[in-house]
């Protein structure tokens, strides 16, 4: 992240990577349901894809968070100020909304929700994947973004890499949305909010874990 570029300008770079991965990830997810070109392996790989191009894009200018649920959880390690917590999640729900209204409009029929994450599953245990996917993607990126003993310019894609794996597993069963902006954009342009609740609660408890995961077995604080 670079200190000297003012708040407004980063938080414009989250929403741009928010709307990115809303344009990209849910356009692919409509791609399958309208031709069946790509498959579960398909969408989780522009997931994962998207996400990976947007750390390398954005990740020197903002951080690259682009996920509500990633920034609470810096915000609550103390590695990042409230202050601007709000204005880059602020950025990260206009980002991911924009890019649902700009599908609605190209997808007026709205084919597969717009790409809305509904659970396939049980609810307690669509709960638990999204807690586990979070806590699994918010550990590795302490560990590549924040620890100058990692793997540095690889951040991208050891993150990208994580939530194209999170989503061929849990991408079927809960649609893996780690992200409470991936999922609310596509939610209020298509008006299905059922169950979402669960795309609210599973990633912040699983951002807040892995962050907890990361610092106790980095033995020291964060912030160091």
């Amino acid at each position: 992240m670079d200190p000297q570029l003012g708040l407004a300008r980063r938080a414009s770079a989250e929403g741009l990577a928010a709307f990115a991965l809303v344009f990209a990830g849910c356009g692919a997810i409509i791609t399958e349901a309208e031709t069946g070109a790509l498959g579960a392996v398909g969408v989780a790989l522009v997931f994962g894809l998207v996400i990976m191009v947007m750390v390398y894009a954005t990740g020197h200018l903002s951080g690259a968070h682009i996920n509500p649920a990633v920034t609470i959880a810096f915000t609550l390690s103390r590695h990042f100020s409230p202050r601007d917590a709000l204005a880059y999640i602020g950025a990260q729900f206009a980002g991911a909304t924009a890019a649902a209204l700009v599908l609605c409009l190209i997808w007026p029929a709205k084919p597969a929700a717009l790409g809305a994450t509904i659970p396939a599953i049980e609810l307690g245990a669509a709960l638990a994947y999204e807690a586990v996917m979070t806590a699994i993607l918010m550990f590795v990126i302490l560990a590549v973004a924040t620890d100058v003993r990692a793997v540095g310019t690889g951040a991208a894609i050891a993150i990208g890499g994580t939530i194209g794996l999170d989503a061929l597993f849990g991408g079927p069963l809960t649609g893996a949305s780690m992200n409470p902006a991936r999922s609310f954009g596509p939610a209020l342009l298509s008006g299905q909010w059922q169950d979402f609740w669960i795309y609210i609660v599973g990633p912040l408890a699983g951002a807040a874990l892995g962050a907890l995961a990361y610092q106790f077995v980095r033995g020291r604080p964060l912030a160091e």
